[in-house]
């Protein structure tokens, strides 16, 4: 079964995370499936967005520890969401964490309930959020980014929202969504794609000119000593050594 379905709704492809025995890690079964459905939501005339969302309580934990896709596979997901000739709504009811939230920034828009949580746990164990700096820096406000990168605090849906991490979020995340959706539907294909390229063109420079060196900086933090120390006692459930 894959971890990603797919349904529609009036030209509105709904792509959704569906692996929740590990919280909708991004594993590299999970980031394959997306990839490719991503590729056949792009070439279909009948779709005029795409929307990604999630069962259960978590839109994606971040990497899977235990099935770690390729760093370039990730940074190649991620390209894919911002260069879709189409729109990508995020919509958010549960906990993003680490490499999801590269999935947010991705996007062209994102949305969440007011029962989202948000963290950048990487430097907790011994690793950074470099891949998916490349949509984050240029979408997020910095002074925000810098702590929230540099301690793995959780944030809530309304600061995320103020940060620029998610563009909206309520109560009820399909009431935020119900003018968004609404628009693209009411928006010409070529309206959208031209739009897009405009909005894009800062992030996809970012990653002309630091995709090698970030995939480069992820798999040599992954392989580090502190790295299999974070990991393992995560995986434990214990405080890593490091913690004072």
């Amino acid at each position: 079964m894959s971890p990603v379905a797919r349904t529609r709704a009036r030209g509105v492809e709904i792509l959704t995370l569906d692996s929740p025995h590990n919280r909708n890690a991004l594993s590299a079964a999970l980031v394959t499936d997306l990839a490719a459905a991503l590729t056949d939501a792009g070439q279909d005339t009948d779709v005029r967005a795409v929307v990604l969302t999630h069962t259960g309580n978590t839109f994606s934990a971040g990497a899977d520890l235990r099935d770690p896709p390729d760093p370039g596979a990730l940074v190649g997901l991620l390209r894919q969401i911002v260069e879709l000739p189409k729109p990508v709504v995020a919509r958010v009811c549960g906990h993003v964490r680490a490499g999801g939230l590269g999935l947010l920034a991705a996007c062209d828009i994102a949305a969440a309930s007011t029962e989202a949580t948000f963290a950048f746990t990487e430097v907790r164990i011994g690793v950074a959020p470099a891949v998916i700096s490349l949509p984050l820096l240029t979408r997020t406000d910095p002074r925000a980014l810098a702590r929230y990168y540099l301690t793995g605090e959780r944030l809530d849906a309304a600061e995320a929202a103020r940060i620029g991490l998610v563009t909206a979020a309520g109560d009820d995340v399909d009431a935020v969504l119900e003018p968004v959706l609404d628009g693209v539907r009411r928006a010409s294909p070529q309206g959208l794609a031209e739009t897009k390229r405009l909005l894009t063109a800062r992030v996809l420079e970012a990653f002309d000119r630091d995709a090698a060196d970030l995939t480069a900086l992820s798999a040599r933090l992954f392989a580090s000593p502190q790295a299999r120390e974070g990991m393992t006692a995560f995986l434990e459930r214990r405080d890593p050594e490091w913690v004072v």
